[in-house]
């Protein structure tokens, strides 16, 4: 067979998750490339597949794209895995992938297990239109502008010790916002908690959460849309072009709008 990049979704907590073709796309390939071998070593060994295996992570992804995109030119078959889920989706492999397609090799997806999916399912929000969203960023700025004015659901990523922080920053802008924390999703102690972002707040500021989290927001409602925030934003820039104070301006914008006023005061200043 010609040589070809195959990318494998592995589970992300319970073995037996693991799909029939993504078994047998390990068992053919000449090279399965890692994130971490010794737990792909673990999935492989669980069902009887033997490999050459080779580091593959977000420190030496360009050096190891560089070797084997030239192996899958001479007919090697790749099979790329991560820790856990789908490779590309906050995890190593969009160098691999990118470099495959610049040179012409095929690419093949299997689909399989995926946290993110599984959370938006679990957290009981409308998922007919939703948004993915990595990691969520650390400065609280940027933090606010992503979380309080989505239009849609949400999903993302957090660190169990942010969590409670993340959470009360919601509830602050929008303390009834529907909220879902998925924590270790397929494993022995997964949890699905939902309710308002007033009452998650309050439940992991006594109780911090372990594990692997997967928050999920619900959207807005319509005075937080982003078209809502831009134009109070912009109303509040010709109020104070006027000679109005920056701030009480804001706070008088925020009752009228339902935008928080430290989010157009944020944006006025670019803090």
């Amino acid at each position: 067979m010609s040589g070809r990049l195959v990318v494998c979704p592995t589970p992300i907590g319970n073995l037996e998750d693991v799909t029939l073709r993504v078994l047998a796309a390990l068992r053919e390939a000449d090279i399965v490339a890692c994130e971490d071998t010794r737990r792909t070593r673990t999935l492989l060994h669980r069902y009887g597949v033997t490999g050459t295996l080779v580091s593959y992570h977000e420190h030496n992804e360009r050096e190891r794209a560089a070797e084997l995109v030239p192996r899958m030119r001479a007919g090697a078959v790749v099979a790329l895995v991560s820790d856990a889920g789908m490779p590309l989706v906050s995890d190593p492999g969009f160098i691999l992938v990118q470099a495959c397609v610049a040179a012409g090799l095929s690419v093949e997806v299997l689909p399989g297990p995926s946290s993110a999916l599984a959370a938006l399912v679990a957290s009981g929000l409308p998922a007919e239109r939703w948004r993915f969203v990595g990691f969520l960023p650390r400065k609280k700025g940027e933090l606010e502008r992503l979380l309080i004015p989505t239009s849609e659901t949400l999903v993302a990523f957090e660190s169990p010790k942010r969590l409670p922080a993340t959470l009360t920053l919601l509830a602050a802008a929008d303390p009834e916002r529907p909220v879902a924390v998925c924590r270790e999703l397929t494993k022995l102690h997964e949890e699905v908690r939902r309710g308002s972002a007033r009452e998650l707040a309050a439940h992991y500021t006594a109780q911090p959460p372990r594990g692997e989290v997967v928050l999920v927001v619900g959207a807005a409602p319509a005075g937080l849309a982003p078209d809502s925030a831009e134009r109070a934003i912009a109303a509040l820039r010709a109020l104070v072009d006027a000679g109005a104070k920056p701030r009480a301006a804001a706070k008088v914008l925020a009752t009228l709008t339902g935008v928080p006023a430290n989010r157009l005061y944020a944006a006025l200043t670019g803090d």
